[in-house]
């Protein structure tokens, strides 16, 4: 297929205010022409695209994470899978899949270390080395350390990382594993469909008196994808020697804001030896080729499933990331390109 003149990018047009709902309006689709790789680069025709939460957050100047932030009036970036097209040099054969982090646009031009080499026979849908699968494992598996006859909690349960999260706890042997959501049909989903127990509603009174509902005998670990009052809940609840993985901060990353304060009681943590581990997936890419060959067993066995919702065109990118922002999807929010 011969390569386009031009294409369409998205770029940040407005940075919008910390605590400002994020809408479409604050950012701009373009034409732009289509680059030319240099000897030693490659030209990818981007073919599905994720948007996550962390990406709201990256729109705050004033965001301290290990990611640089988004500059307004440039395209944005994150990860992506795509298909080479063109590789002056050498570095890659045409029509190899790679992933890289230059989504958000149609074809994307990288030096070739940038861009990492997928099987295709690795998962049975290649959109599947999207998911957010790889923290979700390292936080059940290194940071929470999920051991058979375990009762966990998920917070943030029906997002891409929490919608595998509790079907790891389940194949790590845990006993009885409760999720967090904010609607009633995501909590049927999550009891349905992807091996919940309970699920605590958030906006359906405090968290503490139906966690306390949901696990009376409380808790052993921990997947902390949430914060706020959430993880002081779970704390309440945590038996002797529990073991908490903190993977996101949610509730402030909706907004946009660059922290995430809760206020934790030392003297309960220290009497019941409670492990409190901040853990991230870039200290951690060795997990990757670990979790893509358990995700490619487990989806083939039907073990595993990969919710996600896939929506088709760059020009629904923005309005991707607003609906996943504002609770509309369960699992991982996809965009095909």
């Amino acid at each position: 297929m011969p390569v386009p003149a031009v294409h369409r990018e998205v770029r940040l047009a407005v940075r919008p205010r910390p605590a400002q709902p994020l809408s479409v309006d604050h950012f701009e689709v373009v034409e732009v022409p289509v680059p030319d790789p240099r000897p030693g680069q490659l030209l990818v025709r981007n073919r599905v695209m994720a948007v996550t939460a962390v990406m709201r957050t990256l729109m705050n100047s004033e965001a301290d994470l290990f990611m640089p932030p988004y500059v307004a009036g440039e395209a944005l970036w994150g990860l992506a899978v795509g298909e080479v097209v063109a590789a002056p040099g050498g570095g890659a054969e045409v029509g190899a899949l790679v992933e890289h982090r230059f989504g958000w646009r149609e074809y994307a031009v990288m030096d070739a270390a940038e861009a990492h080499r997928l099987d295709p026979e690795a998962l049975p849908d290649p959109a599947a080395h999207l998911s957010q699968g790889p923290s979700a494992w390292m936080g059940v598996v290194r940071g929470a350390e999920v051991r058979s006859g375990d009762t966990v909690f998920v917070t943030g349960a029906a997002g891409g990382v929490g919608s595998l999260a509790g079907q790891i706890a389940r194949l790590r042997g845990a006993k009885r594993v409760i999720g967090s959501t904010g609607s009633p049909r995501k909590a049927e989903v999550l009891t349905r469909e992807l091996g919940y127990d309970a699920v605590v509603l958030r906006g359906a009174g405090p968290i503490e008196e139906q966690l306390r509902e949901a696990a009376p005998d409380g808790l052993d670990a921990v997947f902390d994808n949430v914060g706020g009052e959430q993880l002081r809940a779970a704390l309440a609840l945590a038996r002797r020697g529990a073991r908490f993985a903190i993977v996101g901060a949610l509730s402030g990353q909706a907004t946009g804001a660059a922290t995430a304060p809760v206020e934790i009681d030392t003297v309960a943590l220290t009497a019941r030896g409670i492990t409190l581990r901040g853990i991230a997936l870039y200290d951690h890419m060795d997990v990757i080729p670990e979790w893509t060959a358990e995700f490619g067993r487990g989806l083939r066995a039907g073990t595993l499933t990969f919710p996600h919702v896939r929506l088709s065109g760059i020009e629904r990118a923005p309005r991707a990331l607003c609906e996943l922002l504002e609770g509309r999807h369960v699992g991982a929010v996809l965009v095909d390109l």
